[in-house]
């Protein structure tokens, strides 16, 4: 299936996406792997590497892992999407609210979405924990954070947080199909924090990640990486805009939901385990 691209330039200052490399695209599939791994109630060995701790919370039903790669030495951090009534009521509680969490200070008028703010402080302490300790004794990893859906949105807290509590770590952050998660101006702390490093995929008429509507509030952060197009490739995948809502990329397309394109990216079916 064909997603037609919307290719002319509505502001002077903004260019059209233009494909990516073979190098990025190969990082936004391998991080994909430990995000759709990340549905497998038990996985001894996500991507290959570590397992280092197991996350989960039985009242918010979020769950997740750390892993740990020695040979990319990175430190990654899994968040699982929507998967339970439990979980649907997180994403419906859409009211703006500050970012309230443990070492977290941002930007006074900065505003997240309720529902993901009350996930994933409920694993917060844990992944904080667990990271910490893993850097203590891997000071040259990096800290990865990684999800689709709600665990796309649910990472990008996930790397906010790291980086607020552990300032000298290098923080890297990809979320596939994720919805909006904060207001402009946490959109905009995003973009001026994490620049190249918080990659936001989105395949094709994915619904999801336009489900919030901007008039609500809400304002997507980049880079948008849109795989517009099938079969996917690099030269099928657009970066766009960093500002975060290109009207040349995914949000050109109406929302419809929860689809089909939702369920696969890089033609790899959600849920998918990476696990031996």
């Amino acid at each position: 299936m064909t997603f037609p691209a919307t290719l002319s330039v509505k502001d002077d200052h903004k260019l059209p996406p233009s494909s990516i490399s073979g190098d990025l695209y190969g990082d936004l599939v391998y991080y994909f792997k430990y995000a759709t791994s990340a549905y497998s109630p038990v996985c001894p060995r996500p991507n290959g590497n570590s397992l280092v701790i197991e996350i989960s919370n039985p009242l918010t039903d979020i769950q997740g892992f750390i892993a740990r790669d020695k040979t990319r030495k990175e430190i990654v951090v899994a968040l699982r999407g929507s998967a339970s009534v439990a979980d649907v009521l997180m994403d419906a509680s859409i009211v703006l609210v500050p970012f309230v969490s443990p070492g977290v200070q941002l930007p006074p008028e900065s505003r997240v979405h309720s529902g993901f703010l009350v996930a994933w402080d409920s694993i917060s302490p844990e992944v904080l924990l667990a990271v910490g300790s893993q850097l203590a004794t891997n000071e040259d990893h990096a800290v990865v954070t990684t999800g689709h859906s709600l665990g796309g949105s649910l990472a990008l807290l996930a790397a906010v947080s790291l980086q607020q509590n552990f300032k000298n770590a290098q923080i890297r952050t990809y979320s596939y199909g994720a919805p909006r998660s904060g207001n402009k101006i946490f959109s905009d702390y995003v973009n001026a924090k994490f620049g190249d490093n918080a990659c936001r995929v989105v395949h094709g008429n994915d619904g999801v990640p336009t489900a919030i509507p901007i008039e609500l509030g809400y304002h997507h952060h980049g880079v948008e990486y849109w795989q517009h197009t099938s079969p996917p490739s690099n030269e099928t995948t657009l970066k766009c805009d960093p500002e975060g809502e290109d009207p040349n990329g995914s949000a050109s397309i109406p929302s419809q939901g929860v689809n089909l394109a939702h369920a696969t990216y890089f033609g790899i079916l959600v849920g998918t385990p990476f696990c031996l």
